[in-house]
């Protein structure tokens, strides 16, 4: 069973920086590289939404919101997924979750992914 870790969530100012880190353990039939990864976050009262996704090839996804500030990339070798957040704003502030799902990268929507981490806070302060 796929194990998801996340990391290297903090409290930050706005416009300061973070970078998420996403340990994955448990592969068994299938190798990390097969696996498409994906970050999610939650604020407060609002719905689990796509933050951004990563191809086995390295292409990538992203949501409007993290389009020019957020870069996702992987390392095969070490089985770690990265999210490493710029010019970080306060709607930024939520609990952020890898998540995992073998194959091809689906539309970035939570029922299509299937292993989940138990999230990393992020919080911006103004």
């Amino acid at each position: 069973q796929v194990q998801l870790v996340e990391s290297g969530g903090g409290s930050v100012q706005a416009g300061g920086s973070l970078r998420l880190s996403c340990a994955a353990f448990g592969f068994t039939f299938y190798t990390y590289s097969e696996y498409c990864m994906g970050w999610f976050r939650q604020a407060p009262g609002k719905e689990r939404e796509g933050v951004a996704a990563i191809a086995s090839d390295g292409s990538t996804d992203y949501a409007d919101p993290a389009k020019g500030r957020f870069t996702i990339s992987r390392d095969n070798a070490k089985n770690t997924l990265y999210l490493q957040m710029n010019s970080l704003k306060p709607d930024d502030t939520a609990l952020y979750y890898c998540a995992a799902v073998w194959g091809r990268c689906p539309v970035l929507l939570t029922s299509r992914f299937v292993s989940w981490g138990q999230g990393t806070q992020v919080t911006v302060s103004s």
